[in-house]
């Protein structure tokens, strides 16, 4: 997961300006992808598409009329809400984007995913677990309202 930017009226020039962001700040991290699948959004212009088909990046459009076809983004979409925004008072743009970046570091470098066997996406998969034992510690994020744990050698 990436958060570009936060935003109460996205536009098409908005949406172009944070794809050259992602860009750039994939290039600067040495990452990249092959495709970017996204939706029929008007806001989503010939400019959008142009920064990714300049960089032999494939845009798939998701099918007309098909609510699922987006699954994962909506399934993100729903952790988030059900994680973080069902649980705090967002003041302002300003207060969002900090807490979305926050939680942008907790869903990357230590959330468990299911796919993964249980692993973080910017993280190795874990070692098969033995049978000793450990000392577990708990680190909150976000003032308390998600917890990581770790294990302490």
């Amino acid at each position: 997961m990436h958060i570009l930017g936060v935003t109460a009226h996205p536009t098409a020039a908005w949406l172009t300006q944070q794809a050259r962001n992602l860009h750039m700040d994939l290039d600067d991290a040495n990452r990249g992808f092959r495709f970017l699948i996204r939706d029929r959004d008007a806001k989503f212009t010939a400019a959008f598409d142009a920064v990714f088909t300049a960089i032999d990046i494939r845009i798939i459009k998701t099918p007309v009329r098909a609510p699922r076809a987006n699954a994962i983004a909506e399934r993100f979409v729903g952790t988030v809400r059900r994680e973080l925004l069902d649980r705090l008072l967002i003041i302002n743009e300003r207060h969002a984007e900090a807490v979305l970046h926050e939680f942008e570091r907790h869903y990357n470098d230590h959330r468990p995913h299911r796919t993964l066997g249980q692993a973080a996406p910017a993280r190795p998969l874990p070692r098969r677990a033995t049978t000793e034992t450990y000392k577990i510690q708990r680190r909150d994020r976000l003032g308390g309202l998600v917890h990581e744990y770790h294990q302490v050698a």
